[in-house]
């Protein structure tokens, strides 16, 4: 009998996140490509500059039917024509719209890129926007609204958002709209919203997969250059104000058996020097189940099944107009809704206090940093991440040079961050769940004023 040697592992290699080529097409769209040796399914992601603060007075909405729109027919297809194109490529292509604008997303077999630009470019040149397909996908919407209502977690975000910003802002508001605004929708104020913020001139492509043998030049100058429009510059979202005044909000759910809470409040954008810091702390705080929310409230109290602590940005223009939404998310049972907020507000008290150690730095270090070159094996990972940058207006080493601060930023650089995310005074909590049963305890803790709203 032969016995082989155990192979040994290799030696490590560095990693970095890749950095785009960039150009910009005869007519202004602006083009990030990046080469992805092996990566076969070629991601293409298009951002279009539309905040939803740009909708039109009671047509909330409107931005989320357009986007959906875009592969309901062309002037060349009709929508399932379409459609049967698009799986022809065997292609993939979805689209929505958020605050900061619309994104449109494709993926393809590299060897098919060229007839599904083509057919991306018609659906960003010339949409349809039949009436019967707007009809169809306003009904659609429609019935989706009472589901997401239905969900506490999705409601929870919507009272939170409502709690937080201006009465009257875009952003108090649903970000696909209400069943009011969205049965004013038709045909004709998708297409004038259409035709008031798409076009090329504004717009970023980002291409990422393996590009070898794909004459790229020769593809785009016959699909995405052939779109034409308007040189205005975008429209200028407004200012981000909120108001994070610590209060209690709670959506009342009789006979509910769970509570699901959130809890948060305005912070900075990517912009901020502090944001390293502040990743690396809030997920020190709640980004894993070996956190310290988790510690506590899962393994030492059982109280649930897990709590989280993030920070996710909201919109950026670089110009001191941006915003993240930094909060802490979960789920207990109903009788220790109490004591779990207890709880929690002590986890942050004592976080102020005593401060996190190396060891949780370093485990947090380890999992951000480390796990990157996974979180990036595909082209379509790669290409949300730089469209994200693009859409946020950050530099295309931004997510390169955020690794490199990561791994450099301390352990009270951390605490310090992860303290001001989270101040105990300055939290707004949601909790969608039976008032009757808590909302004494939650008044008893003293976090802040406490209003019941209908569920």
């Amino acid at each position: 009998m032969t016995f082989h040697p155990q192979p040994q592992a290799g030696e490590a290699t560095p990693w970095a996140f890749p950095a785009p080529d960039r150009s910009t097409l005869p007519n202004g769209l602006t083009l990030l490509t990046c080469h992805r040796p092996g990566q076969q399914v070629v991601a293409v992601e298009v951002f279009l500059p539309a905040p939803l603060d740009t909708e039109p007075e009671g047509l909330d909405g409107v931005a989320t039917i357009m986007a959906r729109a875009l592969s309901e027919g062309t002037d060349k297809h009709s929508a399932e024509e379409f459609a049967a194109e698009l799986e022809r490529c065997g292609a993939t292509l979805d689209a929505h719209a958020d605050h900061p604008g619309v994104r449109v997303s494709l993926e393809v077999p590299a060897s098919r890129l060229p007839k599904a630009l083509a057919l991306l470019a018609d659906a960003l040149r010339a949409p349809a926007f039949p009436e019967e397909e707007i009809e169809r996908l306003v009904a659609n919407r429609l019935d989706e609204i009472p589901h997401e209502l239905a969900n506490p977690a999705r409601r929870a975000a919507m009272a939170l958002s409502d709690a937080l910003f201006p009465a009257g802002a875009r952003m108090a508001r649903p970000r696909q709209g209400t069943e009011e605004t969205v049965a004013r929708i038709d045909a004709a104020s998708v297409r004038a919203f259409y035709e008031a913020h798409l076009r090329p001139a504004t717009a970023t492509a980002v291409i990422v997969g393996d590009l070898t043998g794909v004459e790229l030049g020769d593809a785009l100058a016959d699909t995405l250059v052939a779109w034409t429009g308007s040189t205005a510059e975008p429209a200028a979202a407004t200012p981000i104000t909120a108001d994070d005044a610590g209060r209690v909000v709670i959506v009342d759910r009789p006979g509910a058996v769970q509570t699901q809470l959130l809890i948060g409040r305005v912070g900075p954008d990517r912009h901020d020097r502090v944001w390293p810091a502040q990743v690396l702390g809030v997920y020190c705080l709640g980004g894993t189940l070996t956190s310290r929310l988790d510690r506590v409230l899962r393994e030492e109290k059982g109280y649930t099944y897990g709590v989280r602590a993030f920070g996710q940005v909201i919109r950026s223009d670089g110009r001191d107009n941006g915003a993240s939404l930094l909060a802490i998310s979960g789920s207990v049972a109903t009788e220790v809704t109490g004591p779990a907020l207890e709880d929690t507000w002590q986890v942050l008290r004592t976080l102020a206090a005593e401060g996190l150690t190396d060891a949780e730095r370093d485990v947090a270090v380890n999992n951000l940093v480390g796990v990157a070159p996974l979180k990036y094996e595909t082209a379509a990972a790669v290409a949300d991440t730089l469209a994200e940058q693009v859409e946020q207006h950050l530099p295309d080493d931004w997510q390169a040079q955020q690794y490199l601060r990561l791994a450099d930023t301390g352990t009270v650089e951390a605490t310090a961050a992860a303290v001001a995310a989270f101040p105990v005074e300055r939290l707004v909590t949601v909790l969608v769940g039976d008032a009757a049963q808590i909302e004494e305890p939650v008044r008893a803790l003293g976090i802040g004023e406490v209003r019941v709203v209908k569920g």
